[in-house]
């Protein structure tokens, strides 16, 4: 006689924790793979700080930190925007200009017309949000190449500004709130309870996401890994607050300098949203999903021409933002306001931090660590003293390198399948 074996149903089997060692095994297979992310970012920057230390350790002082912050404040919010176009494998070359516009309405409005900040910042916004209205409508309905509809946009742009200039004026922005926003910093405790508040609540999300992948039977990261993670930024942040709460003032006796820079706290709260909207939202997987794969995600039943446009609208509303900065840090506003460089060094800021130029990969996070990038290289070159020639050409080899390992990584990634 026989017996057949009954297998008896039993509790869903859990997935094995992973161990250190295979975290970081499956890190370098990864990385191997063709999915590099910020990594040659982290590692430029990282090799970038180290060599303008050595040969300018000014580079290093208190007052050039916190003048990094203010410096790359405008590029990387509008950066920041230009990401999401980019997820789209669209392009902005208008953004610059965008911001330069916005700029100028807001100073009209409260220098000009003296009306409140408040009015003057809302309405540089809701200029910022008609310009990427226009701009992804052309695009997504009328159908027009989103290079075309931004290069006559970089041009109109331009011609606004200066109308909006006199032909050539320069505006003062003197209204205290608006000056304070790239020029003043917060008291040293705020400073402290700031990135203390930081820390726990990454410290919070991170260990929220491995109770709830635990709880579901999904592979989780270490807890030794994600206890790194939040000691990590707690050192970055710690060492960041300590440094720029040094004095900074060469003569105390006249004014105190120290403190975090206003604009810091502003770009982590927006950097904070936007990372929400892209990873944690349906919205931020339709711009994922369009930008891999537009006929695909239209099949789906996504909206792809309302994804289209609003990639346009965040962008240009993220350069009303750099445009305000950018007359803050200023003090006013001129014809070349969001010119010269501006969209150059956004764009650069986007791909170096690892966006892709191709659609479908990248985070707003990118965009800082590029902005940062694009920063120390202005910065610790004109403090060893080379020519604007000079900061152009490495600026942009480092762009082209960036672009090079984007491609040179899909490849990669499509060798071998990970997609």
């Amino acid at each position: 006689m026989t017996t057949t074996a009954v297998k008896k149903e039993g509790p869903a089997a859990v997935t094995p924790p992973v161990t250190v060692g295979g975290h970081l095994s499956n890190y370098v297979s990864r990385v191997r793979g063709g999915d590099i992310g910020a990594l040659p970012a982290v590692l430029g920057l990282i090799v970038l700080c180290t060599v303008f230390a050595i040969m300018r350790p000014s580079f290093l002082s208190a007052g050039n930190f916190a003048n990094l912050f203010t410096q790359g404040a405008a590029v990387t919010l509008i950066a920041m925007g230009l990401v999401f176009v980019l997820l789209l494998g669209e392009i902005d070359l208008s953004a610059g200009f965008a911001s330069g516009v916005c700029a100028a309405v807001l100073a009209n409005i409260v220098t000009v017309l003296g009306y409140p900040w408040w009015v003057a910042v809302l309405a540089a916004l809701v200029t910022g949000l008609l310009i990427g209205t226009t701009l992804g409508f052309l695009v997504a309905k009328v159908g027009i190449p989103s290079f075309v509809v931004t290069l006559a946009g970089f041009l109109a742009f331009q011609g606004i500004v200066l109308m909006l200039m006199k032909e050539g004026a320069n505006i003062s922005v003197r209204d205290d709130t608006l000056v304070a926003i790239a020029n003043r910093n917060l008291p040293p405790a705020i400073g402290w309870v700031l990135a203390a508040v930081a820390v726990a609540g990454y410290a919070a999300v991170q260990l929220m996401r491995h109770r709830n992948r635990s709880a579901r039977g999904l592979v989780t990261d270490p807890l030794a890994v994600v206890a790194a993670r939040v000691g990590v930024l707690a050192v970055i942040l710690g060492v960041a607050v300590y440094v720029l709460n040094l004095e900074r003032s060469r003569n105390v006796l006249i004014t105190s300098l120290k403190g975090v820079p206003i604009v810091v706290p502003i770009i982590a709260v927006l950097l904070i949203v936007w990372t929400f909207v892209l990873q944690r939202t349906s919205y931020g997987r339709h711009v994922y999903a369009v930008g891999g794969n537009k006929e695909a995600a239209r099949r789906a039943g996504i909206n792809v021409d309302r994804i289209r446009i609003s990639v346009f609208v965040i962008c240009s509303s993220m350069a009303a933002i750099g445009g305000i900065v950018a007359a803050s840090r200023a003090n006013s506003v001129d014809p070349n306001t969001g010119g010269s460089n501006v969209l150059l060094y956004a764009v650069g800021a986007a791909v170096i931090g690892g966006t892709s130029l191709f659609g479908g990969k990248g985070r707003v996070l990118d965009a800082v660590l590029g902005g940062a990038v694009v920063a120390v290289i202005d910065n610790g070159m004109g403090l060893m003293g080379y020519s604007s020639g000079v900061k152009y050409v490495v600026t942009g080899v480092v762009l082209l390198l960036a672009a090079s390992v984007d491609a040179l990584s899909r490849r990669r990634s499509a060798a071998t399948g990970n997609r």
